[in-house]
């Protein structure tokens, strides 16, 4: 399934081709200034969660020729977007939402270094460097934002050695005073109803701070503190996922879909899961809600692209701001198939997730907060 989401999306830009391609689904009245920025957003949301994949090692030898061609789609890709003299060079610096997926962009290489940074041609490089560099004409908005500014200048810290200290620090401080409890941060000073933790919060703030401990130029004791609250977390997101794969569709950009899990994905790909949630219920969990979300008739068009909907095709659930592009978002539900075969989270046998336990009628322990 996670190649089937990113096969047109790879395909067409390793052909310098996404913008020729990409449809342009919208809320009414959007379509044309969605086209400015849904080509990058299908790019680096799609790397963003392919990118473990494509970083394995240890991959199944019925794999290997799978992920040798698409690791060398992604690049052309990424050459393909970032060269100016390419028919398919996206936009980086129009308008606020550049900054969104740029960031995805960046967390993509700082998930797969080998594959889509350092296999990349110098010059192709210097274009990615200079096309992240070019986000900072943009203003972040006061919320989650922060950190889209945060983990490009992460991403530039890692593979050049020289980041805006500043706007990562502060996207890091702020986060620490909209920290609202119990594993969870405000999006901004208020607390939100939304999956906006896991779209964007955690996932971000935990590999910005991983690189900065890396370099030597954050504590160790911070990160302890974001993983102990990512934990927390990623239990509250198990027990969301109900005994048929569906959640509770609060909030907005519920047409992210199973993307809603990405945080809950994140921490099994890092096999820092709680010791009361086994990595072999998480997997099942997170197959149903892929299943649940993904399978459902409308779900892509007649040439194989998303169209907008949480359980199928559903307009109307897209908001003024999601356009094709911003769809593949789903994509980081599948961040686990970064594991081997071997790590426990593919070696376990299915497990029932919470909630099947619950109502089925097992008995339970009771959750506690952190």
């Amino acid at each position: 399934m996670l190649l089937r989401l990113a096969e047109p999306v790879l395909a067409a830009g390793a052909q310098g081709q996404l913008k020729a391609l990409l449809p342009i689904e919208a809320a009414p009245g959007q379509q044309e200034e969605r086209r400015k920025v849904s080509h990058l957003e299908a790019l680096g949301r799609t790397l963003a969660g392919l990118a473990p994949w494509l970083e394995l090692t240890e991959v199944p030898r019925t794999e290997q020729a799978r992920q040798l061609r698409y690791a060398g789609l992604a690049r052309q890709a990424i050459g393909h977007a970032t060269n100016p003299q390419s028919r398919d060079f996206l936009n980086f610096t129009q308008g606020g939402q550049p900054v969104v997926d740029a960031a995805f962009l960046a967390h993509s290489l700082l998930r797969a270094p080998t594959q889509l940074w350092e296999k990349l041609p110098p010059a192709t490089q210097q274009q990615v460097v200079q096309a992240l560099q070019s986000t900072r004409v943009i203003k972040p908005g006061y919320s989650n934002w922060l950190l889209f500014s945060a983990i490009i200048e992460a991403a530039l810290l890692k593979f050049t050695g020289s980041g805006d200290l500043m706007r990562m620090d502060y996207a890091i401080k702020e986060h620490q005073t909209w920290y609202k409890g119990d594993g969870t941060y405000g999006d901004g000073p208020d607390f939100h109803w939304d999956y906006y933790n896991s779209y964007v919060i955690q996932p971000m703030l935990l590999d910005v701070v991983s690189t900065l401990v890396a370099a030597g130029k954050e504590n160790k004791d911070l990160l302890a503190q974001l993983w102990a609250r990512a934990q927390r977390y990623a239990t509250v997101q198990e027990r969301l996922i109900g005994p048929e794969g569906s959640f509770a569709a609060f909030g907005r950009s519920l047409a992210y879909r199973c993307g809603a899990f990405q945080h809950l994905a994140h921490v099994a790909l890092h096999q820092q899961l709680p010791p009361d949630l086994p990595p072999g219920q998480v997997r099942s969990a997170l197959t149903a809600v892929i299943r649940r979300t993904l399978e459902p008739k409308g779900t892509f068009d007649s040439m194989g692209w998303l169209q907008i909907g949480l359980c199928g095709h559903q307009p109307s659930i897209g908001e003024r701001y999601i356009s094709t592009g911003s769809l593949y978002l789903c994509t980081t539900a599948f961040l686990p198939l970064g594991l081997p075969p071997t790590a426990a989270f593919w070696a376990q046998p299915p497990q029932d997730w919470t909630a099947r336990q619950i109502w089925s009628g097992q008995d339970v322990k009771p959750d506690h907060a952190l």
